[in-house]
């Protein structure tokens, strides 16, 4: 090109654009023109260039007053601008901008602080437990920092260097083409820094597994599978890091005499014919303790009485589930000549054949189907 356009106008901002706004510019400018999009095609390549060297200029604060003092007609502050910085600068705008959109890491930041991992711990409770709440003393094994190296994995006395191979980056670019690939630097695994003489503890690592007490809190209500979450309770971070999380996930015991569904407890009671057929009051078992149920007359097998208010509290504390009592009639295995005199003279004033088997087998079917 004879005359060089404004690098504002090549880039389509105006000369007040801030730092975030000049990045997304260039970027859409070297996707649209980036040679590898464009193959062959010299006037796409001319504009990415304009465009690198646009940016270049402007992304840089010395080089922005430089120029916006003097524009194209100002003494040199730099020579040209190879392929190679093509490559990196479109490899680091990318990732600038990515970063910024999406909380990502900026270059050079492998080594910098680290979160710790979180934790998942299973904790079974008793049923009332988990229905009343209780507060469980618990121990879980997790990474802390060397206590005799304060977590820098160095022998005391020593020092951490910065690896040379990266610099203290963690990372390795390698230039191919148009683009930087990075890649975790071999000299340091990534860490950025290099242990001479390695704490004796914990071997360079820097931390070591400890067991940790914690009081755990359940609260009423809570299902099976229930996740607890204690924010920084888990192992410990690299580099100053935050640590990460612990997960308590409940498991609860099976009840000898109650089920649950939701809120609800069900229980089931057996009944007697004559308690069924003439009805009576039951002590029936809750969560409370036991409670007095009337049993009307006539009660039916497979018959539910419901208790208000006698279930599981529910978790935001808002009153409380029913208790579901089923009924079930229980059939006597063995009878005294007493009882069987009487159940059959019952039977007889019901009109009820309670020796059927007497009969041949065409005669029950012809008495049931005529």
């Amino acid at each position: 090109m004879s005359e060089k356009r404004d690098y504002y106008e090549v880039l389509g901002v105006s000369k007040d654009v801030d730092e975030r706004t000049l990045k997304k510019a260039y970027h859409k400018l070297a996707m649209q023109f980036h040679p590898d999009k464009n193959p062959g095609d010299k006037q796409a390549e001319e504009s990415f260039k304009e465009a690198s060297e646009a940016y270049s200029n402007l992304s840089d604060a010395d080089k922005r007053a430089h120029y916006d003092r003097f524009g194209h007609n100002g003494p040199e502050m730099g020579g040209g601008y190879s392929a190679q910085q093509y490559a990196v600068n479109l490899q680091d705008i990318f990732g600038d901008l990515f970063g910024d959109i999406f909380g990502g890491r900026r270059r050079g930041s492998a080594a910098s602080a680290t979160r710790g991992s979180d934790l998942r711990f299973h904790m079974e409770v008793a049923f009332e437990e988990a229905a009343f709440g209780v507060q469980k003393d618990i121990a879980i094994p997790r990474l802390e920092d060397c206590g005799t190296c304060s977590g820098s994995g160095a022998k005391p006395g020593t020092r951490v260097s910065v690896c040379s191979q990266c610099g203290g980056s963690g990372e390795i670019r390698v230039a191919q083409g148009f683009f930087a690939i990075a890649q975790t630097c071999r000299g340091c695994g990534g860490a950025g820094r290099t242990v001479e003489s390695p704490c004796a503890d914990c071997r360079g690592r820097g931390q070591s597994e400890q067991e940790r007490k914690l009081a755990v809190k359940v609260p009423q209500g809570v299902n099976e599978g229930t996740r607890l979450r204690f924010v920084g309770e888990g192992e410990a971070g690299r580099g100053g890091g935050p640590r990460g999380d612990l997960y308590v996930v409940l498991s609860i015991k099976e009840h000898p005499l109650f089920q649950r569904e939701e809120q609800d407890v069900i229980c089931e009671v057996p009944l007697s014919f004559p308690q069924a057929a003439l009805g009576c009051t039951l002590e029936v078992p809750t969560l409370d303790g036991k409670v007095s149920m009337k049993v009307p007359p006539g009660t039916q097998p497979g018959g539910v009485f419901r208790l208000r208010n006698k279930g599981v509290p529910h978790l935001r504390g808002n009153g409380r589930g029913d208790q579901l009592v089923k009924v079930r009639i229980e059939v006597p295995k063995k009878l005294n000549r007493e009882q069987q005199e009487h159940l059959e003279k019952f039977a007889a004033a019901s009109n009820e054949d309670v020796h059927p088997e007497n009969k041949g087998f065409f005669d029950k079917v012809k008495e049931l189907f005529g």
